[in-house]
């Protein structure tokens, strides 16, 4: 909800003010087709600016790479292009999550599937994943969206707890699969901490910066404060045993946004290392989805009915 009110609220007033100047100057004899040009030109443009020092954070931070995993000028401009169509789709996606991604009605599912987003978000970005699970037939796909969104983790760990209630509640279900995003997955993780795995499955997470990324200093906030390398909460979760199920680390050589990119390895989880993928091009990768489909079809084999 904060995100998406935040979002509506920053679009709104800066359409406002776009249009009351184009008015002005329209009056005045400007051309009605460049301030509508101008209009794409100054959303697309703002994105294009944050991507650049996403990338250019994560080159400078980045982890060294063998030289297997380097890939040529064409991956590259696919990499940015990824990357950078994700991000100004974001922004739509969030502001509608509520009608993109809205819950499952309550039915019987073996082992449904719940998704946590990373910092700033909501459950609008996992709408082309939620898009892809319901082709094949995936049932019991539920995203939640907590906040504040500058809060503590530990804050949005009693989120999760809730919702694990609500969708055992809804489905007859003993447990949950939990896919995370981000910082979602050191959601996950705080979850694990705090509540143990009685009601977990398994744990999937995507991009995690388990040990921390530089990205976090860009901004202030209790949990981008919990994700900076070195932050005291970091330690004391990395001091606490891994949760008792499988969790598997899914992330990329090239992520934008995770630097260094390898924080995302977890010693003692299952490595899922890919190359050439943007931080949030990750979200909408047809390897991401297979592994992620993969994991829920293992998930629930594991339990009695093993049904989808």
């Amino acid at each position: 909800m904060w995100t998406a009110v935040t979002l509506w609220t920053a679009l709104s007033i800066a359409l406002i003010a776009y249009v009351a100047s184009a008015a002005h100057a329209i009056a005045r004899g400007g051309g009605v087709l460049v301030w509508i040009a101008g209009a794409f030109a100054w959303y697309f443009g703002v994105v294009v600016l944050l991507a650049a020092v996403y990338f250019a954070i994560a080159w400078i931070f980045r982890s060294p790479r063998p030289r297997e995993l380097q890939i040529t000028p064409g991956a590259t401009l696919r990499l940015v292009w990824r990357e950078y169509a994700t991000l100004a789709g974001a922004a739509p996606r969030m502001m509608f999550y509520r009608w993109l991604v809205p819950d499952p009605p309550p039915e019987p599912v073996n082992v449904p599937v719940l998704l946590l987003h990373g910092v700033l978000c909501n459950a609008g970005v996992w709408h082309r994943l939620v898009q892809h699970l319901a082709s094949r037939g995936v049932r019991g796909v539920y995203a939640l969206s907590y906040g504040p969104p500058l809060a503590s983790i530990e804050l949005f760990a009693t989120q999760v707890e809730a919702a694990i209630g609500r969708i055992v509640q809804a489905t007859g279900a003993s447990r949950v699969i939990v896919v995370a995003h981000s910082m979602g997955g050191l959601v996950a993780r705080a979850h694990a901490r705090r509540y143990g795995t009685t009601r977990v499955a398994r744990i999937v997470t995507i991009g995690t910066p388990h040990h921390g990324s530089v990205d976090a200093w860009l901004a202030m906030g209790t949990s981008l404060a919990q994700i900076r390398p070195g932050s005291v909460w970091l330690a004391e979760l990395d001091s606490a045993p891994l949760p008792a199920v499988p969790l598997v680390s899914v992330w990329s050589w090239h992520d934008s946004m995770v630097a260094p990119q390898t924080s995302a390895r977890l010693p003692g989880s299952i490595d899922v290392p890919l190359i050439g993928i943007g931080h949030n091009a990750l979200l909408g990768d047809e390897a991401v989805f297979a592994r992620v489909e993969a994991e829920i079809a293992a998930a629930r084999a594991a339990t009695t009915g093993g049904d989808r």
